[in-house]
């Protein structure tokens, strides 16, 4: 019996009505499988993942396939964004085992969760030398009968040797070393960094954009400038909606992996807004708002957090949402319009079966004309099947998408973004906190789900109440930060040394720990930024400490990929500039705005009325009635400034 009709997770329950008997990672499950002395099967996927729909299809949908599956096998299904701390284990095994890893990831464990054999896709018949998926089954049932020994053995020595790669803290980080390297990396041509398939850069670009406001770096503005640039008007953008797909295929940023991710999203949304902030280029601007407006329109939830993705499928066919065909074209514009769009937007047969992805590598000449069509264009695609949706709120992605906006809404003056990030917050401060100060990592229709947060969820929720307070001035948002941190200190830190689980979380086959920025920053770098960003607010030594022992982590990434390590990066470059602290007494929105334009990014920013109780704020009063700005470091301030064009002359660099 298939019993995931009572899961949390969008994932899980798309697999409900599997004739899989699947169960959901448990405690049961593995005693089931020790009962019955048969191997798991575990399948870890999540809901917009492509390749993962064609497995099911193939294969748990198939009713052969999974009474196999049912009689030898206890089968288990996870989605990775619920459970990123199975996910990682099971990675490492796959990747140690096989060389590479991806999604569905195909893992075999012994009841004791011990895996010895890993994989990801396999098709339903035996394709291209690959072995079907029922020929996997069936060899494994096999050697589970004739060659047990030889499996307790390789499962017993994964864990130990996975168990036993320790990540050691390095040295100081080299940041200039770090900025020559990633120039090596550069595509002087098409940009960003790397060859295909190209995943937005975001991190890196943070990194880089701070390095030239501190450096005066030529050389890092230009290749922030050049990737923005690339990223937006390829076919990774939608140039109909806003947002952007997961990466580009290839290495000219034309045709997505078209999932739409909310941290991806939201780190861009950042990322736009800080260019802007230095650049002042208008198509930064453009695409902060056509971004938060995709967030807003097609994210939110009704309970006002940000759901986790939008699929890349639809009616079985990836992109069929996106893509444009010229008689397509030429249905829903008249036949001028759709010639001007086809030579504008390259609808050349750049996808599948003719289709193209729309691309705006110039700006149109005429830029009313092409609002027009863009509107047009967007009510015909609404005639199209919509892509599912996966409406779990995920606390560390909407920690990240509240930084994000609430900084965008300072900046662009849109108090709408502010309130959608204010209302996020509260989302998971009121559902995702328990009564024992335990954040939970998601919900689902204003209902927690089960999993304990990670590192990554405590730490990029506190940083987003710390920002929220910088531009709120509501204190309650620095209470929450601040229990959230101590709870970190507590429960993910052990000699020195951070974990991606709490102490306190279910005891798996060896502790996660791992300090790479991916497609979403690590939880230690993102430990960096919070407690660097409370340190500042309350001068303690102890979080001082703390982000110290986070970046830490870090430093040997950083010193040999800092591809890898964006975060990481990114936090040192805002240490490096001071670490400064910016005190606002009383309620100026030009002040605020100057000094969140002006000072590095990442500043500690505190703004609200006398008194708030903010040790930073301690002894900063008004100044003949009159808002002012405190600029400080390590509490020392500066003499108060009351003008905003005085305080971005005080935080303008030299260079």
């Amino acid at each position: 019996m298939n019993r995931l009709a009572n899961a949390t997770s969008p994932y899980l329950l798309q697999h409900k009505d599997n004739p899989v008997a699947w169960r959901e990672w448990s405690a049961a499950a593995f005693a089931e499988a020790r009962e019955r002395d048969v191997p798991v099967f575990l399948s870890v996927g999540y809901s917009a993942c492509h390749w993962c729909h064609v497995m099911a299809h193939e294969s748990f949908e198939d009713d052969a396939t999974a009474a196999y599956l049912n009689e030898h096998f206890v089968s288990i299904k996870v989605d990775r964004e619920e459970r990123p701390d199975v996910d990682a284990i099971y990675m490492s095994a796959t990747v140690a085992m096989t060389g590479h890893g991806g999604w569905p990831m195909s893992v075999f464990l012994t009841p004791d969760a011990e895996p010895f054999f890993c994989g990801t896709y396999f098709p339903g018949e035996p394709r291209s030398g690959m072995a079907s998926f029922r020929q996997v089954l069936e060899s494994l049932v096999d050697a589970w009968r004739t060659k047990r020994d030889q499996i307790d053995g390789i499962g017993r020595r994964v864990v130990e040797q996975l168990g036993a790669q320790q990540h050691q803290p390095g040295e100081a980080i080299d940041l200039d070393r770090a900025a020559a390297l990633l120039q090596v990396d550069f595509d002087p041509v098409d940009a960003g960094f790397g060859s295909a398939p190209k995943f937005p850069p975001s991190m890196v670009l943070d990194f880089l954009l701070r390095h030239h406001r501190r450096t005066g770096s030529g050389d890092a503005l230009a290749m922030v400038a050049q990737t923005c640039d690339r990223m937006a008007r390829g076919g990774m953008y939608d140039q109909l909606a806003g947002g952007f797909a997961r990466y580009s295929v290839d290495g000219q940023w034309v045709v997505p992996h078209f999932e739409k991710m909310l941290y991806d999203n939201a780190l861009l949304l950042d990322v736009y807004t800080h260019w802007w902030t230095i650049s002042a280029d208008p198509l930064a601007r453009r695409i902060v708002e056509e971004t938060a407006d995709f967030l807003l329109a097609e994210l939110r939830t009704a309970e006002g957090g940000f759901a986790s993705a939008l699929d890349a499928d639809t009616e079985g066919e990836e992109g069929k949402y996106y893509v444009w065909a010229p008689e397509q074209l030429h249905d829903a514009l008249t036949a001028d319009d759709a010639k001007w769009v086809i030579d504008l937007c390259d609808v050349t047969g750049t996808f599948e079966h003719g289709s193209s992805v729309l691309q705006l590598r110039q700006d149109p000449d005429d830029s009313d004309r092409w609002q027009r069509i863009r509107a047009t264009l967007r009510e015909a695609r609404r005639t199209r099947t919509y892509p599912g949706r996966d409406d779990k709120v995920v606390a560390a992605w909407n920690g990240l998408a509240i930084t994000a906006l609430a900084r965008a809404g300072v900046v662009f003056d849109k108090p709408e973004y502010v309130e959608a990030a204010t209302n996020a917050a509260r989302l998971v401060r009121d559902v995702h906190l328990d009564e024992s100060g335990r954040l939970h990592r998601t919900s689902r229709d204003d209902v927690r789900g089960t999993a304990h947060g990670v590192l990554e969820d405590y730490a990029a929720y506190a940083q987003a109440c710390l920002t929220l307070l910088g531009v709120t001035g509501d204190v309650t948002w620095f209470d929450t930060a601040k229990g959230l941190l101590d709870r970190t200190l507590e429960q993910f830190v052990a000699d020195a040394s951070y974990y991606d689980t709490a102490a306190d979380a279910e005891e798996l086959v060896w502790r996660p720990q791992d300090p790479t920025d991916n497609a979403s920053p690590s939880g230690v770098s993102l430990a960096a930024e919070a407690f660097t960003t409370l340190a500042s607010l309350t001068g303690s030594v102890r979080y001082e400490t703390a982000a110290e022992q986070a970046l830490s982590a870090s430093a040997t990434i950083a010193d040999r990929a800092p591809r890898f390590a964006g975060r990481a990066l990114a936090v040192a470059e805002t240490i490096a500039s001071g670490p400064l602290e910016i005190a606002i007494t009383g309620r100026s929105a030009d002040l605020l705005r100057t000094a969140l334009i002006t000072a590095p990014w990442g500043t500690a920013i505190v703004h609200g009325d006398p008194g708030l109780a903010v040790p930073l704020m301690d002894g900063r009063g008004l100044i003949d009635g009159k808002p002012a700005a405190y600029v400080c470091q390590k509490f020392t301030c500066r003499l108060p400034i009351v003008l905003p064009e005085d305080l971005r002359r005080e935080l303008t660099p030299a260079h």
